[in-house]
């Protein structure tokens, strides 16, 4: 009885091996696009605002070599970067000003999440 129930289950592997690999060679594995979760950034009314605070505080501009893009990482030292007063909304981000242009930056990672000029 031992012998029939292992020749079966032996029998069920074998079988079963040949579908398994068919179902595995069929498969496509999309991936999604990966989306970085965002705090609330300053509303688009206002930005001008916004824009207006900034030049008031007399920030100064860090310079980079490279163009302003968001995305791009600034780099540890030499930049200061400023609280976003609450008047223009609640936000995790903090800002300074890159070759003359006003950014949000992801204070953890240094990530420009927008630049606002």
């Amino acid at each position: 009885m031992r012998n029939r129930i292992l020749a079966l289950a032996a029998l069920a592997a074998a079988i079963g091996s040949p579908l398994a690999a068919q179902a595995q060679s069929s498969v496509t594995i999309v991936r999604a696009p990966v989306v970085v979760e965002s705090g609330p950034t300053i509303a688009v009314e206002q930005r001008p605002a916004f824009r207006e605070y900034v030049v008031e505080q007399r920030v100064p501009a860090f310079r980079i070599p490279d163009h302003v893009v968001v995305g791009a990482t600034l780099p540890e030292s030499g930049v200061t970067y400023y609280d976003v007063p609450q008047r223009f909304g609640p936000t995790t981000y903090r800002y300074t000003v890159v070759n003359g242009e006003t950014v949000l930056v992801e204070p953890r990672s240094r990530r420009i999440v927008e630049v606002l000029d």
